[in-house]
C-alpha cells in the first residue's frame, strides 16, 4: 500500500486555548447517560443519541468491510489498528473526542489494547477518523471536529451520509481540509488512504 506524506503530528497554531475545560463541564462529562454519546468539544459539552438504524447498519457495513483487508490483513495488506468509537482525548483542554471510526497505522500504535491499567481513552491523534452524518450530529461533525481532527493533523477524514448515499474524503493539506473525491451509489471506488483494495459501496449501503 502506498503511504501517505501526511503525518499525524499536532499542529499548535498560536490562537488555540491553553485552558483547561471547566470543572462543570467535566462533571456533566462524567455523569452523562451511557445511552447518549458525550464529548467535549472547543470547551463545550456535546450529547448525541447513538445511531438510528439506516446510520447504524451503515456503520457496521463500513466497519466489517475495511477491517478484513486493513485490520487482519485478509485480502488487503494489513496495517492498521482499526477501532469503533474510540473516546479520544486531544489538546491541552483536552477535549474529548469520539469519531464514529478511527484507524491508526499499526506502526504508531503498535499496542491497540495495552495493559490491565490502560486508560479507556486514546491521546494519539488517529491517522483516519470517519463520521457518520446524521440530522443530529452534522453541525458538529462538520464544525469543531473538522477544526479539532485539523489541529491535530488527523490525515484523512470520510463524512458518510446514509441518506444520500455518499462518501466524501478530506485530505490535510498544510493545516487545511482539502476537499477531495466524492463517492456515490454502488460502485466500487478506491478511497484513500484505503486505496489498496476496492471498496463496494453497494455493500456499504446494503441492508
Amino acid at each position: 500500500m502506498r503511504h501517505s506524506s501526511c503525518m499525524a503530528l499536532r499542529r499548535t497554531p498560536e490562537s488555540e486555548s491553553t485552558g483547561r475545560n471547566a470543572p462543570s463541564v467535566e462533571a456533566a462529562f462524567q455523569a452523562a447517560p451511557e445511552e447518549l454519546v458525550a464529548e467535549i468539544l472547543e470547551g463545550e459539552l456535546h450529547l448525541s443519541p447513538r445511531p438510528a438504524r439506516p446510520y447504524a447498519n451503515v456503520y457496521y457495513n463500513l466497519a466489517g468491510l475495511l477491517s478484513g483487508p486493513f485490520k487482519f490483513g485478509k485480502d488487503g495488506p494489513g496495517g492498521w489498528v482499526l477501532l469503533a468509537e474510540p473516546e479520544l482525548h486531544l489538546g491541552p483542554r483536552p477535549d474529548k473526542v469520539v469519531p464514529d471510526l478511527a484507524g491508526w497505522r499499526r506502526e504508531r500504535l503498535p499496542r491497540a489494547v495495552g495493559g490491565a491499567d490502560a486508560p479507556a481513552h486514546y491521546e494519539l491523534a488517529p491517522d483516519w477518523a470517519c463520521e457518520i452524518l446524521s440530522p443530529g450530529t452534522r453541525r458538529v461533525d462538520q464544525g469543531p471536529k473538522m477544526r479539532i481532527y485539523a489541529r491535530e493533523g488527523v490525515c484523512h477524514l470520510w463524512h458518510v451520509d446514509p441518506l444520500t448515499r455518499t462518501i466524501e474524503l478530506f485530505r490535510l493539506d498544510e493545516g487545511q481540509w482539502r476537499r477531495g473525491e466524492c463517492f456515490t451509489g454502488g460502485d466500487s471506488v478506491r478511497a484513500e488512504p484505503f486505496e489498496a483494495v476496492e471498496l463496494d459501496l453497494a455493500l456499504v449501503w446494503s441492508e
